[in-house]
């Protein structure tokens, strides 16, 4: 697989509130909320691409369909998702990790936003995506 930058990254708040009084109000970092969730991100911070503080529930939905994170796996700290080239790259790269035996999260799929992304979980408890999102390749349509 050929990643070409990190397209994401976020802190998982198992208490978004009190992860945006430090995030927000103590650093004072430019995020805004994501309309009808507690979802907080900026592309605005010099040097990331996205930053976001992702509620552990919106992860565990994302992961596994359901706001509950499994109490049988690593609760996650953070999310750092790896940009490809295209779409199809994904789906190579998430074969090749499953080749390699990391255990996906999910399958290869297309978030209602258009990003097209495959999840696995680190050892040190860290959401991994291989991701390609249109907007962030210049050119792509």
């Amino acid at each position: 697989m050929e990643i070409q930058f990190v397209s994401s990254f976020a802190v998982i708040a198992p208490d978004p509130a009190a992860s945006r009084k430090l995030f927000v109000d103590a650093l004072g970092l430019p995020l805004k909320r994501h309309e009808g969730d507690e979802y907080y991100f900026s592309e605005e911070i010099a040097g990331a691409k996205h930053f976001g503080v992702w509620p552990l529930s919106q992860a565990a939905e994302a992961c596994f369909g359901s706001p509950a994170w499994p109490p049988d796996r690593t609760v996650p700290q953070a999310c750092v998702e790896f940009e490809v080239a295209d779409a199809a790259s994904v789906d190579s790269a998430a074969a090749e990790l499953a080749a390699q035996g990391y255990e996906l999260l999910h399958p290869t799929r297309t978030e209602p936003w258009g990003q097209v992304i495959a999840r696995v979980l680190s050892v040190e408890g860290v959401i991994v995506g291989i991701s390609y999102a249109a907007w962030m390749h210049p050119g792509a349509a």
